[in-house]
């Protein structure tokens, strides 16, 4: 009896130590699943995703958290949130403010202009009015007939502002018509718009609104929104280039949150669009006027040297010797100063071909009303611009079949096409 009692126990307490064991492990595979639950939460949000209008009173967040919730949302994440400034610290404006609205009581601007964003970013705007995304993108496509005495100064005192404006590119603008050119042209080249407070530029081209992210401005993709197609292939090139297969491959293990004029190697292991242009990296500080490191005018038909092209190439050079040497960097420019004068000559050579026809009245006033404008135009803004492109950001296929290929293709064109019509007229190829 005694045997079977002490028996019985033991298999109570075999039980009780097995069920036990059971919820040991059942609660272990629970936090072990919770514990991967907030890693990826981590991961999803970022260690330091904090909504800064989590608990806020303020009235605007108040309504548009029912009206606009993803805008609070996007605005809580930023740093503008995090360092306290307010949605009225941007919109809310003065009744007579240029573009004011009545909204809710007070008079807001829908989009805040760059003079709103130069209260803060004094510096990043004057750098900004000083470089092609300004004026010049704005009057590549609308022309320069439209801006009052001051913006016209302002354009002028651009570099790029040398270039006669109202030229082609303006002339398909006009063709093509505001239905079109709204979705089009001026989707990109806003970025330059003035504004009704004669401020100029659009800061949230680049920078989207409401989150205001490094991680979003820095990376390539961003530029690919303007830089892209056969006039300026820069997306496509980057893409096949080596920094651009960097990028691909690796890319999502940069340090894209860097703090401003920080960066170095151990963020960027590889150059992207801002890194080359942009940002405070090796040498160069932080600039927002794009052109500041360039040595050529490449989007030019026939390109030539920038104002104090000298100074800009030490600035790009600073950047490219945190990964390169001088005899890699001495070479690549001698190199590519030679391909961009090659195409230079292409470009001259097809204006040679030309050059009877207008001479002869041969080729009317109208713009783009006869296939052979078309070619001509293609050949320096299509095909010379991306070889041109291709060569300095390392692309040998744009360099090569979307570039000096197309060339030639157009040259031989023209040449026919120059010919039927000083055939037609009676006039010999060497009058």
């Amino acid at each position: 009896m005694a045997s079977n009692s002490q028996e019985s126990v033991l298999k109570r307490y075999r039980v009780l130590i097995f069920a036990v064991a059971v919820i040991i492990v059942v609660i272990g595979l629970a936090l072990i699943a919770l514990a991967i639950a907030q890693s990826q939460a981590v991961v999803a949000q970022g260690p330091d995703k904090v909504n800064a209008l989590a608990n806020s009173n303020d009235e605007c967040v108040v309504c548009h958290k029912n009206t606009t919730p993803g805008i609070i949302e996007q605005y809580g994440h930023s740093s503008m949130a995090a360092a306290e400034v307010s949605c009225q610290d941007c919109h809310v404006v003065k009744q007579d403010y240029p573009g004011a609205i009545e909204h809710e009581g007070v008079y807001v601007l829908n989009s805040p202009t760059a003079a709103i964003c130069e209260r803060c970013h004094k510096a990043e705007v004057a750098q900004f009015n000083s470089s092609r995304h300004a004026l010049p993108a704005y009057v590549a496509y609308a022309g320069s007939a439209d801006l009052d005495p001051n913006l016209l100064a302002q354009y002028e005192a651009v570099p790029e502002g040398s270039f006669a404006p109202d030229k082609s590119r303006n002339d398909i603008y006009h063709l093509e018509g505001p239905a079109i050119t709204k979705f089009a042209c001026e989707g990109c080249h806003d970025v330059g718009k003035p504004a009704a407070d004669g401020s100029v530029g659009q800061c949230q081209k680049c920078h989207l609104r409401h989150e205001f992210s490094l991680e979003q401005v820095r990376k390539p993709e961003t530029c690919n929104h303007c830089h892209i197609g056969p006039d300026h292939p820069q997306w496509e090139i980057y893409q096949e280039s080596p920094h651009g297969i960097a990028y691909m491959t690796g890319g999502d293990e940069w340090n894209w949150d860097a703090e401003p004029g920080t960066l170095d190697v151990t963020d960027m292991p590889a150059a992207t669009c801002a890194t080359c242009h942009m940002s405070g990296f090796g040498g160069a500080s932080t600039t927002h006027d794009v052109g500041d490191r360039l040595t050529w005018y490449l989007f030019a038909p026939i390109s030539s040297r920038r104002p104090a092209w000298q100074d800009n190439a030490t600035r790009m050079q600073s950047v490219c010797f945190e990964c390169h040497n001088d005899n890699f960097i001495a070479q690549f420019y001698a190199d590519a100063d030679a391909a961009t004068e090659a195409v230079n000559d292409f470009v001259r050579q097809s204006d040679e071909i030309v050059a009877p026809l207008k001479e002869n009245g041969l080729m009317t006033d109208e713009p783009f009303d006869e296939p052979i404008d078309f070619t001509y135009f293609n050949l320096w803004h299509h095909w010379g611009r991306t070889a041109k492109f291709g060569t300095w950001m390392q692309g040998p296929d744009y360099v090569q079949w979307h570039g000096a290929y197309e060339i030639l293709h157009d040259m031989a064109e023209l040449r026919e096409m120059a010919a039927e019509k000083l055939e037609a007229a009676g006039i010999s190829a060497g009058e």
